[in-house]
């Protein structure tokens, strides 16, 4: 079973996912990455965790791809 991308306990450093930028927030674009930073400070969010990955883009996640072992 997949993580729920909405709790911030399951988006950590290092972990890839599918983000929707702000811009593309209207098409609902995703863009993968890897998470550099955790940026929502609340213990969950409808709309998924805010967060920079490494390339210093900032989205929330919608999916996460892989963990981090």
């Amino acid at each position: 079973m997949a993580a729920d991308e909405r709790v911030r306990k399951n988006v950590k450093p290092g972990v890839e996912v599918m983000v929707v930028l702000k811009r593309d927030q209207q098409t609902g674009k995703l863009t993968r990455g890897t998470v550099k930073d955790v940026l929502t400070n609340s213990r969950s969010h409808p709309r998924g965790i805010k967060v920079r990955l490494r390339d210093g883009r900032i989205g929330r996640v919608q999916e996460i791809v892989a963990q981090k072992d």
